[in-house]
């Protein structure tokens, strides 16, 4: 027996939101929208259901999906089961690891043996700062069900897109070729017998089949389980036998004579840490976690509800407070051990790992050697994506991890070009830390105004209705802003004199 139902279809997966149980057997359109339609289908009870017929979302399974309710609203997931506490903790999670990739690592690598644990203090400092801004960009993303670039596109002036959209693009290439680089450098610590040059094509190959092949939930997984290797900086920190009498003295207690020197050490510190591209992936991924957890259109019915926003708090927080805590430990490593060596020269993470292993050992050199490795399968792919994304987005192109090659070519091509693109700079000569100083140059310069517009449109109550920030949130948001424009200035100074 067949029948007529009138009822949102979902084009893509075949799904259809009504009142019964029912299974849609005849083909439809390949359309990336949501559609009203009147269809031929047949009770469920009449039909077997395969495994492919459960649940199909861009070509890829997914958990079966069964008739939706108004669960797929703004209140889904308020009520019934809600996902365990692993399960909620991601985009923020995923965000704040990512932060120490092994530019990143070089970074807090070199300060600690040039200044010791005088720069202990800005872990503690950027902490409040990296926290807010990073939920103000979840919170957008919840609440408008749209990525950054697709917000600024919509309320802001076109040429502001691009040559924020243009200028980290460059940025993230650059950042992923030198961080491609030292992935290579530290593979081929471990395996000697493997040059640089050889390793850096198959970890990008790797790298870019992961992100084009895998569903989003098996990148997230991935992404998850790879935080693991941010573990080892703490372990290698408790194998130097530091003084941590003196190590808590200096972090609150810092001594330091300023110079340029010092001002431009702290100027990377605060780039490395606070950087447009997480900003970018970090309402993204509220995007596609909103879909990921069954709410079919974040347009439409976005996702932001007290509750979900708390538990978004706890996600950045905690994400932040991982990525902070390795920055710290990994000072406190090179701190404890090159500085007080004598050892200031240090170029890169692979080179902190080699000076380390005749002062801390061999576990130590291992220890930071594979944490250099699994950081950059995790920041790598963000890198690259968080850009295809605002590429995207900026262009009206379809976009998402959550999506095929064949459904989203172009998002795959950008994430692909990008990927190459820094990639070649491996091959042509580019001194890698002249590649992290035009990176930081380009970060300093977008992120200033583009966390002005973050906290613009955070407090615009015609994008955001009743969740515009609150006074603590304008207070640490606004004083982050200020902060990264003295940043970029200083920058500006130090390199003028």
């Amino acid at each position: 027996m067949t029948k007529f139902l009138h009822g949102t279809v979902n084009a893509r997966s075949g799904t259809v939101i009504g009142d019964e149980s029912i299974v849609l057997v005849a083909p439809i359109d390949e359309l990336d929208v949501e559609c009203i339609c009147q269809l031929e289908l047949v009770p469920v009870e009449d039909v077997p259901v395969t495994e492919s017929q459960e649940g199909v979302r861009d070509g890829r399974p997914t958990q079966r999906e069964g008739p939706a309710t108004h669960a797929d609203g703004p209140a889904a997931q308020a009520e019934g089961s809600a996902p365990g506490f692993w399960a909620q903790l991601g985009p923020g999670l995923i965000a704040g690891a990512s932060d120490d990739d092994p530019s990143g690592i070089a970074t807090c690598a070199m300060a600690g043996a040039i200044y010791g644990y005088g720069t202990l203090c800005t872990a503690v400092i950027t902490y409040p700062m990296m926290a807010v801004i990073q939920y103000i960009c979840a919170k957008i993303g919840m609440v408008t069900g749209l990525g950054l670039a697709d917000v600024l596109k919509s309320h802001y002036p076109k040429k502001w897109l691009y040559a924020a959209v243009m200028t980290l693009f460059i940025a993230n290439t650059i950042n992923a070729g030198t961080d491609l680089g030292a992935m290579a450098a530290a593979v081929n610590l471990l395996v000697p017998q493997l040059p640089v040059w050889l390793l850096v094509m198959p970890i990008t190959a790797a790298i870019l089949l992961i992100q084009v092949l895998g569903s989003y939930q098996l990148i997230a997984r991935i992404f998850k389980w790879l935080l693991l290797s941010l573990f080892a900086y703490i372990i290698t920190a408790f194998c130097v036998h530091a003084d941590f009498a003196e190590v808590l003295h200096n972090t609150f207690m810092p001594r330091l004579h300023f110079d340029a020197g010092l001002l431009s050490m702290l100027v990377a510190l605060l780039g490395t840490t606070i950087s447009p591209y997480l900003f970018f992936w970090q309402a993204d991924q509220e995007v596609e976690e909103q879909i990921k957890f069954g709410n079919k259109n974040p347009r439409r019915n976005p996702g932001a509800n007290p509750r979900k926003l708390r538990q978004r708090a706890w996600d950045v927080a905690i994400g932040m407070l991982v990525s902070n805590v390795v920055m710290f430990f990994i000072i406190l490593t090179t701190g404890a051990t090159l500085y007080k060596a004598g050892i200031t020269n240090i170029d890169s993470a692979a080179q902190a790992a080699l000076a380390l292993r005749p002062l801390a050992g061999d576990l130590s050199y291992w220890l930071f050697a594979l944490g250099i490795i699994g950081t950059g399968f995790l920041a790598v792919p963000v890198l690259t994506a968080s850009a295809s994304y605002a590429v995207c987005q900026t262009f009206g192109w379809r976009h998402g991890l959550r999506r095929r090659f064949v459904r989203a070519r172009c998002f795959y091509r950008t994430i692909a070009l990008s990927m190459l693109l820094g990639m070649l700079l491996n091959y042509i000569g580019v001194n890698p830390i002249h590649a992290l100083y035009w990176t930081a140059i380009l970060n300093g310069v977008l992120a200033p105004p583009l966390l002005l517009l973050i906290m613009l449109i955070s407090n615009n109550k015609k994008i955001m209705g009743e969740h515009t920030n609150n006074p603590a949130l304008n207070m640490v948001g606004f004083g982050t802003t200020f902060v990264m424009f003295a940043a970029a200035v200083a920058m500006i100074y130090a390199q003028l004199h």
